[in-house]
């Protein structure tokens, strides 16, 4: 069974912020599929689905973002999940992509992200596939970036347009997700990567 998890912090004042990207991808992974998160297991919200035909396990770690690798270690033990680079998919926000922005990877650095190094810190390893949803903001007519404001940003509720863009790239996030199961990683990285 494939482990897709979403990183996130547990909360209702955290529900619509950036840092809950993953969060809202695996919710909108769940709807589509008529799942519902009532379990918890591993440190976790779970909820089984099917995807691409596929049985699946779909997971918000109860752990805060900081302490994700807690969560998935302990539900990659569970599952006997013995390749993470085939079998753990995990969906989070990228504040060095502006929003709208999607790229799916198969290994890589945290690159400032705690809750990315905490699950490569308990995996062992940084090759699991990660699809990186863009969160930052886009640069000015002229390119000049606009700083995000790191922490505060990431916490503050997203506005009404920032939510609009959010909800097309979610249905992006659960195709690049539903194209990793039914074609595999490198075919999914070649047809969603290409523009990016």
């Amino acid at each position: 069974m494939r482990l897709i998890v979403g990183l996130g912090n547990p909360g209702f004042e955290y529900q619509f912020t950036p840092h809950n990207a993953g969060f809202l991808a695996v919710d909108r992974i769940a709807d589509g599929c008529g799942a519902v998160f009532g379990n918890r297991r591993g440190r976790a919200l779970t909820a089984k689905a099917m995807l691409a035909g596929e049985e699946v396990l779909l997971a918000k770690p109860e752990t805060f973002m900081n302490l994700s690798g807690l969560s998935v270690a302990a539900l990659v033990r569970e599952l006997e999940i013995g390749v993470p680079s085939q079998d753990l998919i995990v969906l989070y926000d990228e504040l060095a992509f502006p929003l709208g922005e999607l790229r799916l990877k198969e290994r890589g650095s945290a690159n400032g992200h705690n809750g990315v190094k905490s699950i490569s810190g308990a995996l062992g390893t940084e090759e699991w596939l990660r699809v990186r949803i863009g969160v930052g903001k886009p640069p000015l007519p002229d390119g000049r970036e606009i700083r995000s404001g790191g922490k505060e940003y990431l916490l503050a509720p997203m506005r009404r347009q920032e939510l609009a863009v959010m909800d097309e790239v979610l249905d992006r996030a659960r195709e690049i997700v539903e194209a990793v199961i039914r074609k595999g990683s490198a075919a999914a990285m070649n047809e969603f990567n290409r523009s990016a």
